[in-house]
């Protein structure tokens, strides 16, 4: 792709927007149940996720229509951590990879592990490589964290893999 269409705002519009319809509609589950302590009139469990990605990829779609009748300056566009635009593409097709994958491995390994992956791959997609031993922590500690406080707290059931279900996962 030429290199002005990379740094367009109209295109960083896309992207989002792109971004934010695939959770909506891959990430998503449209099948999750509702815990039958949850009564009727609370918002069931995926309302949060779901309203952040509807709002993020109307902002994205926002950006793209503003860009295409000229209301956004032309400035050279800030880039995060100095990366040209090609490597944050290829961070971005990653980290959409990244969450097929989430979502491919879910039924086989089940959460954890799943979001084991998941957690070290958007880390290392930030371009971060030096503090390895901090990657691999946050990697394996934060998912078991977040399923124990979900599980003990919450009572919150996580999908347990085909494969790890033998193992207590």
């Amino acid at each position: 792709m030429h290199n002005s269409i990379l740094r367009s705002p109209w295109f960083c519009g896309l992207m989002i927007a792109a971004f934010f319809v695939f959770v909506i509609f891959a990430l998503i589950p449209v099948y999750v149940p509702r815990p039958a302590f949850i009564p009727g009139f609370a918002p069931p469990p995926d309302m949060w996720p779901r309203t952040v990605s509807i709002i993020g990829a109307f902002l994205g779609l926002v950006l793209f229509i503003l860009a295409l009748l000229g209301r956004m300056g032309e400035s050279e566009p800030i880039e995060s951590d100095g990366a040209p635009r090609v490597v944050q593409i290829s961070r971005f097709i990653g980290a959409l990879v990244a969450f097929a994958a989430y979502v491919w491995l879910m039924p086989y390994v089940g959460f954890l592990i799943a979001s084991m992956a998941l957690t070290g791959a958007m880390i290392l997609l930030t371009g971060e490589r030096n503090y390895r031993v901090w990657i691999l922590g946050l990697s394996l500690i934060g998912p078991i964290l977040l399923q124990l406080i979900f599980h003990s707290a919450l009572g919150t059931q996580f999908p347990v893999g085909i494969l790890t279900k033998q193992f207590g996962f």
